[in-house]
Formats: C-alpha cells, structure tokens, sequence
C-alpha cells in the first residue's frame, strides 16, 4: 500500500507539471495536484511507521484516518457518476432556448474548451434553426472583450444568423450564467408576446412556464448546470455536453467534484 501511496503523490506532481506547462501556472484549482501529493506522502509516511511500530500508533487515530479516506472516497466516487451520468444522457431534443455557458477567454481568442462548446452549439444550431442560441458571459481578468462577445464573432463567423443569437455580458460564474441568461430569455419572450399582441399577464406566464431550455457546457459541467438551473427555478432545464480539453480532463472532473460539494453546501444546487 505505502509504495501505491507514493505512486500516486509522484503522479499527482507530474500532472501538475503538464497543467503548468500546458496552460499555465494560473490555471484555476491547479494547486489541488501539490495539495494532494503531500497528503499522500504523508498518509505513506504514517502508513509506513505504523507498519515498523504498531504498538506507539493509538488505535483511535488508525480508524479514524481509515474512516476518513474510505468517506473522501466514497463521496468522489458518487458524485464523480452524477456528473458522468449527466454528460452521457444530454438531451437531442429541439429546445426553444440553448444557453451556452462561456469560457476562458485568452485576450479575444478562445481558449480550447470554450471552442468544443462553440463548435458543439454550430452543430445543434445547424440541426435546428428555430432554436435561439444565448451565449452567457462576462468579461473577466486578461479579457480583452467579453465571452459572450467572442461566443458571437465565432458563432456568425461560421453562419449562424444573428437572429439567432443572444446575449448576456454580465456573469462572471455559473449562478449567474443561468440567473441572467433566465432574465434575458424572459425578455425575449414578453417581446414576443408584445409583438403578437398577446396578453402579457394571462398567454405570458402559462408560455413562461413551459419554454423548452437547454443549457450546453462541457460535458464534466452539465449536471451542476442543470441543478443550478432547476434551483433557479427552471424545472423542464435540459443539458447538452461538450467535450472537454483532453489534456485537462482529469483535472476538470476533480476540480468539478468540489465545485459541486461548495455550491450544495452554499445551497446554489
């Protein structure tokens, strides 16, 4: 066990390393492969004086520090298949509304994973036409212009009308991409109601109820989308997965597992 405890600390820092080498030192929650390499030295470490000298290790400590790897393990495990199930269920239906969650961007180019999600909304919005794509996202520290912004060059660039194009510049995380893509969407549709010279208190609500929304997102962020959203209260939300970075992978599915133990416990899922 102690030379597997070891082997996974030595592999931990060589993911770092091409975290770092990949997409910089600043890469968000990167310091998490270090963290986790000097927890396992350590547990090696304990695990190894306890194997020389049994009887100096109080059995209270044993069983709690057993205790409390076997739990870590068992919450990774469960919510690591939440977030998998979700990625491998997106929908194919046709929805109204698709809103599309935005990523890092590098000055004004798009970064890796926010092109997958691009390149995935081209391919649902050539699939349908009557859906309207909104594209959600602020801009954040090194962007020269905003992600909803860059999401709509690259979206028109490659033919998609701006009919069917919204968007929402001010969210800086994922609470307020549904929050504010939500409030946009509910414009939209009171615009519409408008425009057919419907009643807004009456053919408004019972139409606000029941609009088919997607929200599309790499494929390790679907299932926290999707709560987010029903917490926000847009129960009939549907997901549709990108795929992710490939170098990042790993690193996204972990980083993923605490951001949805921080916003249940916050109460935002």
């Amino acid at each position: 066990m102690t030379w597997i405890l070891e082997g996974a600390a030595i592999l931990c820092l060589l993911y770092y390393g091409v975290i770092a080498l990949y997409s910089g030192m600043s890469t968000s929650f990167a310091l998490i492969w270090p963290t986790m390499a000097i927890f396992f030295v350590l547990l090696a470490a304990g695990l190894h004086y306890y194997h020389r000298h049994p009887q100096s290790v109080p059995q209270w400590l044993v069983v709690s520090t057993a205790t409390f790897c076997t739990a870590c393990l068992v919450i990774f495990v469960a919510v690591e298949l939440l977030i998998g199930w979700s990625a491998v269920t997106s929908t194919r239906r046709a929805a109204e509304y698709v809103i599309v969650l935005g990523a890092k961007v590098r000055g004004s180019e798009l970064s890796n994973s926010l092109k997958k999600r691009l390149d995935k909304a081209l391919e649902y919005a050539e699939n349908n036409p009557n859906t309207v794509l909104v594209l959600s996202g602020g801009k954040g520290e090194g962007e020269d212009i905003s992600e909803a912004e860059a999401m709509y060059d690259y979206l028109q660039y490659n033919g998609i009308p701006e009919s069917q194009l919204l968007l929402e510049e001010q969210s800086v995380n994922t609470v307020q991409n549904i929050v504010f893509s939500k409030k946009v969407i509910d414009y939209q549709e009171k615009y519409k109601a408008m425009e057919a010279r419907e009643s807004l208190l009456d053919s408004y609500k019972e139409r606000s109820d029941s609009v088919k929304i997607a929200v599309l997102t790499s494929n390790y962020h679907v299932f926290r989308a999707k709560s987010i959203a029903r917490k926000q209260g847009i129960y009939n939300i549907s997901g549709i997965a990108a795929p992710g970075d490939p170098v990042l992978a790993i690193h996204m599915w972990v980083r993923e597992c605490f951001a949805v133990l921080k916003d249940k416990f916050m109460g935002k899922m």
